[in-house]
């Protein structure tokens, strides 16, 4: 019964193509959230795939409805070995984007793992089937490992609609607050800084979604009569855009930028390259806030960014001034901003420099709030010596992603410390079609967690008095 024995399981249920099969087994179900015709392939995904798994490892299992109307379900899973042990809280997502099943290449289907190489392809193998069934599979290794104990509670929470913009899940916790009460959070979704580096990240970054549009006149007029006399609506919003942001992704708009960039999170991000992987696109070294380093402008500073912008009919334009412009733009933005005032901000800006004719408004999308874990947390350092033991790597710590989770619902909702350990990498193309995972990194992930249950079991008592108040 040791440390290296829960490894060496792990280590065996890859090896010996068990993990690929079990893997192969959850990407055969078409858990696509989005499409509404299949609910019922998020309901017999918990039901008929993941509940007999962990009721296996002695876990009692519970699915909820929605609390939103025709949105995926929710599963509580708990395995209690004892009321005065540390209890961790994980999560996972076994809803997918759409398969897009025409899109794949020749030989590659979205409900099917295929494996060339070191690739393993099928939706959902790195967002986030792949992820979380490591994590399961990771700690059943450890109850083997250690004559089926933990040494600690679990309680795991699984959702199907994540892919769109995890509806209900707020509200969901709120009322299970009671049942999903934990010591800590340690969960897996996102991509490692690279294939190489084992990397943990403490929260992420929010997302506000926002339009800015410009409605002068119904319908176009022909330019040649009509140009030099009539407002053109694309014109007056791609000026009012560039009064925001310049031609170098600088945002000017003071309240759309975060408080600043504290020392701890500077200090955390002095070792962290951003690209230079061979699928990723080349950085352009002169865009964004001026002074920071690429990683720093990715995790440490806010991005305001145009994700689409239209005027007139782009498929087919012709010569006339159209009448309407419309733009969606969104701020992604660290916990040193306050979401809250960024629709004022970007109406007094747009006032005060004559774009009193732009409307904004926000977007219906549910915000994605900010959280980051202080990097000085014990359960940091932890986590971090953990990944050292079981990859002699240094390993990569973000204090939080570039991207957006939910993990508000986490950090703020249920009043967690939350660490994440991703399993994927920058290139594994989710939500595009010939999304992988990378066998190598299943691998190590593999044994990663293993260590780190491992760990837990050890340390997890003596963690959760050093967080005391």
């Amino acid at each position: 019964m040791s440390r290296s024995l829960a490894i060496e399981y792990a280590t065996e249920h890859f090896e010996t193509g068990r993990f690929l099969e079990l893997l192969d087994s959850a990407v055969a179900h078409p858990t696509e959230s989005q499409e509404s015709e299949r609910l019922a392939a998020l309901y017999v995904y918990l039901s008929d795939f993941i509940a007999p798994q962990v009721q296996a490892l002695g876990f009692e299992v519970v699915i909820h409805d929605n609390p939103v109307a025709g949105r995926g379900p929710f599963m509580i899973a708990s395995r209690v070995e004892g009321p005065g042990l540390p209890t961790l809280l994980s999560y996972g997502h076994g809803d997918v984007v759409r398969g897009y099943d025409a899109q794949w290449r020749k030989g590659l289907e979205p409900w099917k793992v295929v494996v060339e190489g070191e690739r393993w392809y099928g939706r959902g193998t790195a967002d986030n089937k792949g992820q979380h069934l490591i994590n399961l599979t990771a700690l059943e290794q450890v109850i083997r490992a250690r004559g089926g104990q933990l040494g600690f509670n679990v309680k795991l929470l699984l959702e199907m609609g994540e892919e769109t913009g995890s509806p209900g899940l707020r509200a969901f916790c709120a009322a299970h607050k009671a049942e999903l009460a934990a010591d800590v959070f340690i969960a897996s979704d996102g991509p490692r800084l690279n294939a190489a580096r084992p990397t943990l990240f403490l929260g992420s970054r929010g997302a506000f979604n926002f339009e800015l549009s410009v409605e002068l006149r119904e319908g176009a007029h022909h330019s040649g009569n009509w140009g030099g006399l009539l407002a053109n609506p694309g014109i007056i919003l791609a000026n009012a855009i560039a009064s925001m942001v310049d031609q170098h992704g600088r945002v000017k708009v003071a309240a759309l930028k975060p408080r600043g960039l504290p020392a701890a999170v500077k200090a955390a991000l002095s070792d962290i390259e951003v690209g230079g992987g061979p699928d990723d696109p080349a950085v352009d070294p002169d865009w964004g806030e001026p002074g920071l380093s690429a990683s720093e402008k990715v995790f440490g500073w806010n991005t305001l960014e145009v994700l689409a912008f239209k005027t007139g009919n782009p498929d087919a334009p012709v010569h006339a001034i159209p009448g309407t412009a419309w733009a969606l733009c969104h701020v992604r933005f660290t916990v040193d901003s306050d979401f809250e005032t960024f629709i004022p901000a970007v109406r007094a800006h747009l006032d005060a420099h004559g774009f009193d004719g732009v409307k904004v408004t926000q977007t219906r999308m549910e915000v994605m709030h900010a959280t980051r874990l202080d990097p000085a947390s014990p359960w940091v350092g932890w986590a971090m010596d953990s990944l050292r033991k079981t990859t002699a790597k240094p390993p990569a710590l973000l204090p939080n992603l570039g991207g957006s989770l939910p993990n508000d619902v986490f950090a703020d909702v249920l009043g967690l410390p939350t660490v994440w350990v991703p399993h994927s990498y920058p290139a594994c193309s989710q939500h595009a079609p010939d999304e992988h995972v990378l066998a190598p990194v299943v691998k190590e992930s593999l044994q990663i967690m293993a260590g780190m249950f491992w760990d837990l079991g050890e340390d997890g008592a003596r963690l959760v008095r050093e967080c005391q108040p």
